[in-house]
């Protein structure tokens, strides 16, 4: 592969419009670009829970995620591409399902917190389910691949499950929200 960035800034955007992959240029606070926005920064968070000492699993789930991601992102900016499919949502499903497994039954909500790179994919997850609300608006405004807004709608429960996996790696304990109407 040749050098695709040789150059950094072009100036093109200096007006407040960018270019898509399908060369259409368009506001940079659209829906589209808000989506795609919101997805990369996904990518960064999870980039940040990949910084803590994860078990191997927990590891190479969030890299492969990280590179849905940015497929993800090539999709929302060529309209009409598919780069998600189905597939894709169902080996979420897995890992999902693998993940919680080894976890005890959920009977109280959880607070974000109990350790470090719990409380960073805590954050993920919230980005996540933002980027998730950014899609469902743009596919208000046109077609929108399907299994692209389930895969970040099953990628929230992922994360979720996998915050509790790691506050138990980590040696932390969930944090438990207080229902004030009990004593």
């Amino acid at each position: 592969m040749g050098n695709r960035l040789s150059r950094i800034y072009t100036r093109t955007g200096d007006q407040g419009t960018t270019g898509l992959g399908d060369g259409e240029r368009v506001a940079k606070d659209c829906p589209r670009i808000e989506a795609i926005g919101a997805v990369d920064e996904l990518n960064c968070m999870i980039g940040r829970v990949l910084m803590h000492d994860l078990r191997e699993p927990v590891r190479d789930c969030l890299q492969d995620v990280q590179h849905r991601l940015f497929d993800l992102g090539g999709e929302l900016s060529i309209p009409g591409y598919q780069a998600i499919k189905d597939e894709d949502v169902t080996a979420l499903e897995t890992m999902l399902n693998s993940f919680n497994e080894q976890l005890p039954p959920l009977k109280e909500f959880i607070l974000p917190g109990g350790g470090r790179g719990a409380a960073d994919c805590h954050m993920a997850r919230a980005i996540c389910r933002r980027a998730e609300r950014r899609v469902v608006s743009l596919a208000r405004e046109g077609a929108i691949n399907e299994p692209a807004r389930v895969y970040l709608n099953r990628l929230s429960d992922l994360l979720f499950v996998l915050c509790r996996v790691i506050v138990r790696d980590e040696g932390g304990l969930e944090v438990l929200w207080r229902n004030p109407g009990r004593s």
